[in-house]
């Protein structure tokens, strides 16, 4: 018989499938074509983009849409501009916030893609569902994101560094004292251009003390509380000297789970190796495009546990020839250190050559440089340039 745990799981995991499905419905039988309030006071200098000069702020224009008796509502974009949120607004009191991390990319022709829009609402539903929140329908997650991208498309600059970052992301928005399960939520998207945010080979510090996620816990989502709790250790590592920590399991802190922006990848005797994606590990888009690529190139792959004791006897030994750090924000980024237990060991190459090929692959197909065999990309429409 089924624990009242697992029932009541699963009695939301359908009450969520069920509210996806209405939701979709109560959507669709509105125009897709979203109101669109351009801003009057634009700050876009498209040459200063093209060029380059403008990164990690936001552009001229933002979505929103507002959740309440049971379906979405008021869907538009609007002017970049502060949202009224009542100080007991429930999301900022009990942290019911989840986001996603996902990018447009300039094309090599002119014109603008977002990578990998329903692969990225998949993970988005998921974390909600954890949260205990109400799903925002693909029709509508995909219109948001390809609308804001297509109205502020001269914020997108060239590539390879740089991108457009888009920012979705829903808060409890329900006015109330005391905790519960909210009853109205926002649905927002911000996006901005954007460079890398790793410029150089990391040192990472393995955390035998702090733990991000356990068994049961919210590590698979992408909620606000998962960063927030990792920013003590994390600001340990930096003054250790550290760009980022290598969690490990709780408990034992004997097996690598992922770093702090990104998943995890080593090459062990040739094999691109990273942790298998369990309830304490975010399921990473660009981790599972990698492992694709990986495919792709004829390069083997392995996804299974790797024991810290292990991953320092194959860096001493050479057996460990590489690591790197996957991730929207961080793209590929190549590992040169890590610490270990106050020891630091360092790889032979970073960037070494199966990360370097792995990268142009995904900036070729990015950028429309190479056909996208797997339909990642979606081209929005860019007449407004």
């Amino acid at each position: 018989m089924a624990s009242t745990s697992t029932m009541a799981g699963n009695g939301f995991r359908n009450f969520a499938v069920s509210c996806a499905i209405l939701c979709t419905a109560l959507y669709l039988g509105d125009s897709m074509s979203l109101p669109i309030d351009r801003t009057s006071s634009p700050m876009l200098d498209a040459a200063a983009v093209a060029a380059g000069k403008i990164t990690n702020v936001h552009s001229d224009h933002m979505f929103i849409a507002e959740y309440s008796h049971g379906e979405w509502r008021k869907a538009r974009i609007q002017p970049y501009r502060p949202i009224p949120m009542a100080p007991f607004a429930l999301g900022l009191h009990y942290a019911q916030i989840v986001f996603e991390g996902m990018k447009a990319y300039r094309q090599d022709d002119g014109g603008v893609a977002v990578f990998r829009t329903p692969r990225h609402h998949a993970r988005f539903v998921r974390s909600c569902e954890r949260m205990c929140m109400p799903a925002v329908p693909a029709d509508l997650f995909a219109d948001a994101v390809h609308t804001l991208v297509s109205v502020d498309a001269g914020w997108v600059p060239p590539g390879p560094d740089s991108a457009y970052y888009l920012r979705p992301f829903m808060i409890a928005s329900e006015e109330r004292m005391g905790l519960k399960v909210a009853d109205e939520y926002l649905f927002m998207v911000l996006g901005g251009p954007f460079r890398p945010v790793f410029t150089k080979p990391l040192a990472i510090k393995v955390e035998r003390e702090y733990v991000r996620a356990a068994a049961g816990g919210t590590g698979s989502a992408k909620c606000a509380g998962n960063y927030a709790a990792a920013m003590y250790p994390t600001q340990i590592a930096k003054d250790e000297g550290f760009d980022q920590i290598l969690w490990t399991n709780a408990g034992s802190h004997e097996l690598v789970e992922e770093s702090g922006a990104m998943n995890v990848m080593f090459v062990i005797d040739g094999v691109v190796t990273t942790p298998p994606v369990t309830d304490t590990i975010l399921d990473g888009v660009t981790r599972i495009s990698v492992l694709q690529v990986c495919a792709d190139l004829g390069i083997p792959t392995a996804e299974r546990q790797i024991r810290v004791d292990d991953l320092v006897a194959g860096v001493a030994s050479g057996s460990v020839s590489e690591a790197f750090g996957v991730g929207t924000a961080a793209a590929v980024a190549p590992i040169k250190t890590i610490g270990v237990d106050g020891a630091r060991y360092d790889l032979p190459l970073a960037p070494g050559p199966i990360a370097t090929q792995i990268r142009a692959r995904l900036d070729a197909i990015r950028h429309g440089r190479e056909h996208d065999a797997h339909g990642w990309m979606h081209h929005v429409p860019v007449a407004s340039l």
